[in-house]
């Protein structure tokens, strides 16, 4: 009767797993993701052989670890998003469960090595950054946590995701890495707005948001120090921001040339926070808007897609998901051109970065699991039902 009234997407019974996968999978955003990574890879080449030199390593050696993280993270995407939504959140959870735990015991046992700030833990041979890990696994559990808070005698989720998200936030504070924060805050705020917070406990939350911001430049140096050279008239040439904006005006439309930048020798994170502008020296803006289009078209697909959607814990997690990956972007662009104060954050799938890899990898195969076609009607067949 169901299928009657709302229509459903053919299923094969007996069909195998991956021809299904490839034919309810959004291809767009899949090829998008690829195409990134491509990316990535080929500013590696231009970015990674200073500090290898500088380290005394082959020529490719970031390189190398980069194509062998990334091929783990393109392993975790697709598995992932083979999984069922039931699948990926119980996976989320325990994965939740495993990060958090983690970031509790980050002081006792992490390091910093030598950047300021506790984030990583060593195993020699790499290292590992929980809160990449935990960011799209808390988006999963506050999803499902505010999803149930809709259902009849349902727990009171909301309460409980935003006490999860506080600890969070408090303990990556921290450490410090107010970019991670910032962004597990963000997408919070965006699944909670879409569940149907009322907008004047969202502007409530907007002034503790401003109260903890200046809490925070007036305690922490690390903070302050931050904000102030981003509100500073003039940039110092000698500084990352300083290279960057030197970098990305040299490269113009078309660029310098493949291989001729200079920025790269001079940028210590030329390789991970600043690769954009690498970038914009070498290949210019063309590559530069190539990369928007290719991040934007991953979210505004993803988020057409779940708009369609007629289950609240997929539609929250996809959208808190997408989100957080646009943002994330978007935000480690914005400090290369001087538009937001550094964050120290890397860009999804084109930055260096082990961690940040395969972390990726998994929060776009959640993405591509939610917004996989499944055999229901839109949503809106829910409101014309109502209407008539």
């Amino acid at each position: 009767m169901t299928e009657m009234v709302y229509g459903t997407v053919p299923v094969r019974d007996g069909e195998p797993v991956f021809p299904k996968w490839w034919r309810t999978v959004d291809k767009w955003t899949l090829s998008c993701i690829l195409m990134l990574f491509g990316v990535g890879i080929l500013l590696g080449l231009a970015a990674s052989p200073p500090l290898a030199e500088r380290n005394n390593f082959a020529p490719f050696h970031y390189v190398q670890r980069q194509a062998f993280f990334g091929g783990l993270a393109m392993i975790a995407m697709f598995l992932t998003s083979m999984m069922t939504p039931v699948m990926v959140r119980r996976l989320a959870v325990l994965g939740f469960l495993g990060a958090f735990v983690a970031l509790v015991f980050l002081p006792f046992f992490g390091t910093d090595f030598g950047k300021g700030a506790v984030r990583w833990y060593s195993l020699g041979f790499a290292s590992v950054q929980p809160s990449e890990f935990l960011k799209p696994t808390f988006v999963i559990v506050a999803a499902w946590l505010m999803a149930a808070a809709q259902d009849l005698g349902g727990p009171p989720g909301r309460l409980y995701s935003f006490f999860l998200m506080v600890a969070i936030v408090l303990m990556l504070a921290v450490q410090p890495d107010f970019g991670q924060a910032s962004l597990i805050l963000f997408g919070w705020g965006v699944m909670w707005f879409v569940a149907g917070a009322p907008m004047l406990l969202l502007m409530g939350l907007a002034g503790l948001v401003v109260l903890g911001g200046g809490f925070a430049y007036n305690n922490s140096e690390h903070f302050a120090r931050r904000i102030d050279g981003f509100l500073s008239p003039e940039v110092d040439p000698t500084t990352q921001l300083g290279y960057a904006t030197n970098a990305i005006r040299e490269g113009g439309f078309f660029g310098v040339g493949v291989g001729e930048g200079q920025v790269k020798w001079s940028l210590p994170d030329a390789h991970t926070d600043f690769i954009i502008a690498v970038a914009a020296e070498e290949y210019g803006l063309v590559l530069v808007l190539a990369i928007i289009a290719l991040y934007t078209t991953i979210v505004v697909r993803s988020m057409i897609r779940l708009m369609r959607e007629r289950d609240p814990f997929i539609r929250l997690a996809g959208t808190g998901l997408a989100c957080i990956f646009g943002v994330q972007a978007m935000i480690n662009m914005g400090v290369a051109v001087r538009l937001l104060p550094a964050k120290g954050m890397t860009l999804p799938f084109v930055s260096y970065g082990g961690s940040s890899l395969i972390a990726g990898g998994i929060a776009v195969g959640m993405l591509l699991a939610f917004t996989r076609t499944r055999p229901q009607g839109e949503i809106g067949d829910i409101l014309r039902g109502r209407l008539r």
